[in-house]
């Protein structure tokens, strides 16, 4: 079977290793508070205002009365003068099921006036038996609705919880964290100054947030008597007859006084108008008695909750309250009709109609149309009914369908996304497993991105199953469907789990191909040592059992591990056997590409001559092929090329057209990579302000993948550009930076060439300085023979020698 080797979304050539001579060559590396980009006229200050995000979930119907925790919230907005609030963070503490979400989008809903820049939202689902939100996923979502495209949110947390309290800074917004489980998943949603105002909800105290951060808390207890049963009155009210006040005040004791509860014994009680409350009361006793079979009792309040879950779901129709315990397996945090379809082998359309009698039961809600999540103890409620209630065999033949779902439906996905790649021999889905088909590219992108998160889990859910055989296909097939805006990191831990799978299973072909998988990822993520082991481990296995197209791909991507490295001698060695013998094997897509990474070699070394030829051979070969994507990594070589022999228009033409490509194909790796070439030719040819641009969106796109390497190359472009603009001191600090980032990645090739560029920049302020960092480049420098190598060591010797040093 083929691999995808760049094939892999992935430039098949290093912009790290196309720099010396030409200096131009950049990227930025993590943008700290006090580095900027700005255009050549810009004075810094921000931009037109971004959107007005309004993201606060629908009101809730029947609230009632917390008319006193009300008040205390509307003390903290002053007067309405617009005058300063008089905190910034509140802490809605409680109970779980007290209505802590209820009450604060209550009154969110009726300040939202007061906060005339918007309102952020998320579910940090610190309580939910699935992972919880982590400060980064939340930070995308808010940088994502406050304006910032999805491929420029940094991929650093302290980098985009940086970039969202400039966004916040004199704006006055709320922002509500719900369901927060701790300090710490809260403290990086903080604004920093400015007159917005942050809502958590918590079952903890969080007494971190007041300590360190000025929080004020209000502890939410169970509702007054009174206020329990009005709730019951107001939710059934028009649905049935006037019923006695004593009875609905037993059914609220029943209920513990908690709103979740009594919102889902009274949504039962409006459904069954004709049904006696002694007869609903009476069987919530009996509920109330097996749970005290089932349970310690040791707390009265979530026995009482658990009650009126069992007292609804024991009322559903079979059919439905079957769904309701099969959606605890599911693998993720939320999940689509289709996914739910899968899990009950039912057609989506009779699915559909059991979804709507659990959202009308309260017992599920629908978040967007076809998609659905829990309330994090219904949830667990759901998976514990799964495992009391559900046989194991029908257990795990559910989850089955739902994984077989998510595998079949990514295998879809990625005919659209590697079509050069041979899809992974996979057994029949069943009958009552439908996964979803792709009509084209961009609705096959759309379900991985969607499902990302989703499919993530599936691997661990497999495993967890001990499910090896289904392990290994869904992190293989995974890594063929990685949505392309999506950093490769975040797929290596399902790598490492499918491994193990396979290794478990005996299972040489998976090992071979997840150890190949894993080789790309570590390069992509810079670990270039772990990338190798990998990748050597492939090579043996490849060549043991005789495996010879294997062993291609595994020569072919240990070459791009040396490129990335500078090791141009090996790597050279290792596209050379490779190309011959993907040639012999008459795979013309691989003998391209391996072609292309030949080109790469030759130039990163500074053999024009050689590399012009090879190029001329790939780019005819990639566009007899149809093969854009490779088509759009010879150009981009191209364009370098054309601009260290100085023919500017034809870099231009070369680079945008490899952007181009990039963009159709949705694909950030590629995007941001080639927006470096770009920016090179663009400041080769005296167009400043558009080499700003490219480098400042490559710099945000790296930033966001996790390839600080490569990021630092386009602040070295940023530095180099300011420069020409006569900006020395803002050249210096990009440099500067850039110099830190590849010193602490360990490349001393990228680090000499940035410190020749700092030097550069502080050369006619000072000296001194300069002569110490061209100094320390001239001893980097010293292991490196290639002409690229030689030519730059000898130009910074005349520099030194020119200076009387």
């Amino acid at each position: 079977m083929s691999t995808p080797r760049d094939g892999d979304g992935r430039p098949s050539v290093s912009s790290n290793d196309l720099s010396g001579t030409s200096r131009d060559v950049v990227q930025a590396g993590n943008v700290t508070g006090d580095i900027h980009f700005h255009g050549p006229d810009s004075s810094g200050r921000p931009g037109a205002p971004g959107p007005t995000p309004r993201q606060l979930p629908a009101d809730v119907h029947g609230f009632v009365n917390r008319s006193g925790e009300l008040g205390e919230l509307d003390a903290v907005l002053a007067g309405r003068d617009g005058s300063a609030l008089v905190l910034s963070v509140y802490v809605i503490a409680g109970t779980a099921g007290a209505g802590k979400t209820s009450l604060a989008l209550r009154w969110a809903h009726q300040v939202s006036d007061r906060f005339p820049d918007g309102q952020l939202y998320v579910n940090l689902r610190g309580y939910d038996p699935g992972e919880p939100v982590t400060p980064a996923q939340a930070l995308r979502g808010f940088l994502r609705a406050l304006g910032v495209p999805a491929a420029e949110v940094p991929q650093d947390v302290d980098d985009a919880a940086g970039l969202y309290r400039s966004l916040l800074a004199g704006r006055r917004m709320l922002v509500l964290l719900d369901n927060a489980a701790t300090a710490a998943q809260v403290r990086p949603l903080l604004p920093g100054t400015g007159d917005s105002l942050v809502v958590v909800t918590s079952r903890s105290r969080l007494t971190g947030l007041a300590i360190r951060d000025g929080a004020r808390r209000l502890t939410l207890g169970t509702l007054p008597e009174p206020e329990a049963v009005a709730l019951l009155r107001a939710v059934t009210a028009g649905y049935r007859p006037e019923d006695d006040q004593d009875k609905l005040t037993e059914l609220a004791r029943l209920c513990a006084r908690l709103p979740l509860a009594l919102r889902i014994a009274a949504e039962r009680a409006a459904t069954h108008p004709h049904l006696r409350l002694d007869d609903l009361i009476t069987d919530l006793r009996d509920e109330s008695a097996l749970w005290d079979t089932l349970s310690t009792g040791d707390d009265e309040e979530a026995d009482a909750v658990r009650t009126v879950f069992t007292w609804s779901y024991r009322a559903l129709p079979a059919p439905t309250a079957r769904l309701f315990r099969l959606l605890g397996l599911h693998p993720g945090p939320d999940f689509s009709l289709h996914a739910a379809s899968a899990l009950t082998g039912h057609s989506p359309t009779r699915t559909r109609q059991l979804l709507d009698n659990l959202t009308g039961a309260h017992l599920l809600e629908q978040t967007a149309p076809d998609r659905y999540q829990f309330h994090d103890l219904l949830r667990a409620y759901a998976t514990d009914q799964a495992h009391h209630d559900e046989p194991p065999d029908q257990r795990e033949a559910a989850l089955r369908r739902a994984l077989h779902w998510y595998l079949h439906t990514a295998d879809a996905a990625q005919t659209w996304i590697r079509p050069a790649e041979e899809h992974l021999p996979l057994p029949d889905p069943g009958p009552d497993t439908r996964p979803l088909t792709f009509t084209d590219y961009d609705t096959a992108v759309d379900w991985t991105e969607r499902e990302h998160t989703n499919a993530l889990h599936a691997v661990r859910a497999a495993a967890a199953a001990g499910l090896d055989h289904l392990t290994w296909q869904l992190a293989t097939v995974l890594w063929n469907a990685l949505p392309p805006s999506a950093p490769v990191t975040d797929w290596i831990d399902s790598g490492l789990t499918g491994l193990e799978a396979a290794e478990r299973a005996g299972e040489q072909s998976a090992q071979l191909l997840l150890l190949t998988f894993l080789g790309m990822g570590y390069r992509g993520a810079n670990r270039h040592d772990d990338a190798l082991d990998c990748l050597n481990r492939a090579l043996e296995i490849s060549r043991a059992s005789g495996n010879r197209l294997e062993e291609a791909h595994a020569l072919n991507l240990i070459g791009l591990t040396h490129l990335r490295t500078r090791q141009l001698d090996d790597a050279t060695h290792d596209f050379v056997e490779a190309l011959d013998l993907f040639r012999q094997l008459g795979s013309a897509h691989w003998a391209a590409t391996a072609l292309t990474n030949l080109a790469g070699a030759h130039l990163s070394a500074g053999h024009l001559t050689e590399a012009a030829a090879v190029i001329q051979q790939a780019l005819a070969a990639h566009r007899s092929l149809h093969d854009r994507s490779g088509e759009g990594e010879i150009l981009f070589l191209a364009a370098e090329l054309h601009r260290e022999q100085a023919e500017i228009e034809e870099a231009l033409r070369c680079a945008h057209e490899a952007l181009d490509i990039a963009l159709a194909l949705r694909n950030h790796r590629l995007e941001g990579f080639w927006l470096i070439t770009l920016g090179n030719a663009q400041q080769a040819a005296g167009q400043y302000g558009d080499a700003l641009t490219s480098y400042q969106r490559s710099a945000m796109l790296h930033r966001r993948l996790g390839d600080h390497s490569r990021e630092a190359l386009a602040w070295r472009g940023t530095g180099q550009t300011y420069l020409h603009l006569n900006r020395a001191q803002e050249a210096a600090d990009f440099h500067r930076q850039a110099a830190t980032a590849h010193h602490h990645l360990g490349d001393t090739w990228q680090h000499a060439l940035e410190l020749d560029c700092l030097a550069t920049a502080l050369h006619p302020t000072d000296p001194t300085t300069a002569h110490h960092h061209w100094t320390q480049a001239l001893t980097h420098l010293t292991e490196y023979d290639d002409p690229r190598a030689t030519q730059t060591r000898d130009r910074i010797a005349r520099r030194l020698a020119a200076n009387g040093d």
